[in-house]
């Protein structure tokens, strides 16, 4: 199992529910590279689904490749640096980017 899937598998397990009260939110991460996935995070109702593919409306799409997704799970790469140089690209509501961090415990 790729290091990639085993964080999404295990994610919603992690994800600090005081972090997530109240929000209604779905990330959706397309990794690229050499293991190229695409995972759903939807957040409602206080709960955290994890899901494999592309959401049918996304709140925001992160785009990295698998390398510089990993590094950014070991905390060898700063996601604020990463978007600054292009390593990680964002669509939608950069609102719900600053709290990637705190929500999903990268780094």
């Amino acid at each position: 199992m790729s290091e990639v899937r085993a964080f999404f598998e295990g994610v919603a397990a992690t994800v600090d529910k005081g972090k997530v009260a109240g929000m209604t939110a779905t990330y959706q991460f397309n990794i690229t590279g050499d293991d190229p996935q695409v995972w759903s995070v939807a957040i409602a109702n206080d709960d955290v689904v994890v899901s494999e593919g592309a959401a049918e409306k996304a709140s925001i799409e992160l785009t990295m490749s698998d390398a510089d997704f990993l590094a950014l799970l070991k905390g060898q790469l700063n996601g604020q640096m990463a978007f600054l140089t292009g390593k990680l690209k964002i669509k939608g509501d950069m609102a719900l980017a600053m709290k990637l961090q705190s929500v999903f415990k990268l780094g």
